[in-house]
């Protein structure tokens, strides 16, 4: 005969409940993962709304400047809000500071009676009501976010091109949800038919979220489009120029790239640098070569000239291309990640293969800059010859 099941008693039901409560509010990260997301969302908040703080005079007292700090700082989260939000607010805190009181009264019977009331009560559901309105907003803005950032993986390259002696990585790290940084592997027709070249693209518009991302598609469309037809690589930087400052504001929204036209069979490789970081081109023995020649960013003169650069890549040599965010990542005391350090670090990786070093240099600059907010996205495009017998 069956024996029913013994009964849950209230205490481990309650507990049971609690868990489900704590894992769905935590999502079952824990308490140190937990505290690392906060310090990480705070640093962020401190830094967005002190952006517009001015410098304190070094003669002020150190009460009086903290006072103006603290004044400042009021104003500029105050700003952030609608009018009738900053009102909403105002009220708030006048209530969860006004005092609690009450009134007494005698009826005909000669009794007494106290009435008390608790304002701070009413201050407190006004500030979550504001909560509440504000969170709508973000729960909005975010889920447009995420709907941009499905659109701009999508302009991106997914698998690298399998390229016969050729290794290929890339990845990028947006500083918001949506980044303002572009790379690209194109093969495009070469000269004649049958000698197709390879075109690499790192290019780092001017800004950041969604008018940089914006700004970001419109290029990667013309330069899809200008590549696709047989022109060389200088014609091909002067319609992207000229394209770029007709969205560019006047050269404010302007775009740093840099572009390589790399002939698989003989490793030759021309390119421009429009005022991009300079690429590292490490050598089989160790030299660095950097690519800078080129000109200024695009999107600033529609008759800039550019100078076109050369160079080559041969076995067990390479190309590592990369945006300002990756040498300009800052740590927890504001010092900056820098390109000796990258380049130290391509150099003990020199062995390795292109996937292998970016994952390495992605989980270096996890280690480096810990829970600090970043300014900038981080991308980077490695390239290796190899032998066509290792590269299979």
């Amino acid at each position: 005969m069956a024996t029913a099941p013994p009964p849950i008693r209230p205490q481990a039901g309650l507990k049971v409940e609690a868990q489900r409560f704590w894992q769905r509010v935590s999502e079952g990260m824990e308490l140190s993962q937990l505290w690392s997301q906060f310090e990480r969302d705070a640093r962020s908040g401190y830094r967005f709304y002190s952006a517009d703080l001015t410098h304190q005079a070094e003669e002020l007292s150190w009460v009086r400047r903290a006072w103006d700090t603290t004044k400042k700082l009021f104003w500029a989260i105050l700003e952030k809000l609608s009018p009738a939000r900053r009102v909403l607010l105002l009220i708030a805190l006048i209530l969860l500071f006004f005092p609690s009181g009450g009134f007494t009264y005698g009826d005909k019977a000669g009794e007494v009676h106290v009435e008390e009331f608790n304002i701070r009560m009413w201050g407190g559901l006004l500030l979550l009501v504001l909560l509440l309105l504000e969170l709508a907003d973000r729960v909005v803005m975010k889920r447009d976010l995420e709907i941009a950032k499905d659109i701009q993986t999508w302009l991106l390259p997914g698998a690298p091109l399998q390229l016969p002696g050729y290794q290929i990585a890339y990845a990028t790290r947006p500083a918001n949800t949506v980044a303002g940084d572009y790379y690209d592997v194109i093969l495009r027709p070469g000269p004649t038919p049958g000698e197709d070249r390879v075109l690499f693209v790192v290019a780092d518009v001017a800004g950041k979220s969604i008018p940089a991302a914006m700004l970001m598609a419109t290029f990667q469309a013309s330069l899809r489009t200008l590549s696709s037809s047989r022109v060389s690589l200088a014609e091909l930087v002067v319609g992207l120029n000229r394209y770029a400052c007709s969205n560019s504001q006047g050269g404010v929204r302007f775009t740093t790239a840099f572009l390589a036209e790399l002939d698989p069979v003989t490793g030759t490789v021309v390119y421009v640098n429009a005022g991009h970081n300079a690429p590292i081109l490490r050598k089989s023995s160790g030299i660095v070569e950097r690519l800078d020649t080129g000109g200024i960013p695009l999107g600033i003169l529609p008759d800039a000239v550019h100078q076109i650069g050369a160079t080559s890549l041969q076995a067990d040599e390479w190309l590592v291309i990369f945006t300002d965010g990756v040498v300009e990542a800052v740590n927890t005391q504001s010092e900056e990640y820098e390109e000796p350090r990258l380049i130290r670090l391509v150099d003990s990786a020199a062995a390795s293969t292109p996937p292998e070093l970016l994952r390495r240099m992605l989980a270096e600059l996890d280690t480096y800059v810990g829970n600090t907010p970043q300014h900038d996205d981080m991308t980077c495009l490695l390239i290796k010859r190899v032998d066509p017998a290792r590269s299979t």
